[in-house]
Parts: C-alpha cells; structure tokens; sequence
C-alpha cells in the first residue's frame, strides 16, 4: 500500500498542530512533578515519579503558590510535593512558579 502525498501532507499537519499546542498550553516551559529531596538558598531538589532528582534554582523573581495563596520559598520543606514550571538555561532548570502541594491531616481524605 502506497500512501498519496495527500495523505502524507496531511498527517504531517496534523502532528505539527498537535505538538504545537502541546507546546503552547505548556508555555515552552519545563515542567518538574515530584517531592522534594532538598532545599538551598537558590535551588531545590526533587525526586520525580521516575526516580530520578532533578534540581531547579530559583530567584527573587520566583513566584511560589501554596493551595490559592501566595506562599515562599520556606514553605517548601523536603517531603513537600511540588509542581514546577521553569524555564531551560544551557543545562539547568530556572523556576519561574513553584506551586507547593497543600496535605490533608493524616487519616482524613
């Protein structure tokens, strides 16, 4: 079975739009899901789903978010879970927003 140029064009154009919005909803930015591991002056520590750390720095201009509340870098403990948005430099990961996993009190869901 030979495909028609037709046919070809169009896949083409559909995964471009595909990835292409992907890439939008996401800002072009990195995304980092997991717990933290660990906490400096600049940067944090996660451990990902995966297994793997991965360390991200942070600056004055890092916004952190806990639940619907603005929040700071020392609401961030190791155990915290994190969801972070950041921005590839070379090869770190700058945080541009830090939203901080809000727990329930153990035995309650």
């Amino acid at each position: 079975m030979q495909l028609r140029p037709s046919t070809i064009t169009l896949t083409f154009a559909l995964c471009t739009l595909i990835l292409g919005a992907l890439a939008f909803a996401h800002g072009g930015m990195d995304h980092v899901m997991g717990t933290v591991t660990q906490v400096s002056d600049h940067s944090v520590s996660i451990k990902t789903n995966d297994g793997a750390v991965t360390t991200v720095e942070f600056d004055g201009e890092t916004k952190f978010i806990k639940g619907d509340s603005a929040a700071t870098v020392k609401d961030v403990q190791v155990g915290s879970r994190v969801v972070i948005h950041a921005h590839r430099y070379d090869n770190s990961l700058h945080a541009a927003e830090v939203k901080i996993g809000v727990s329930s009190p153990r035995g309650q869901h």
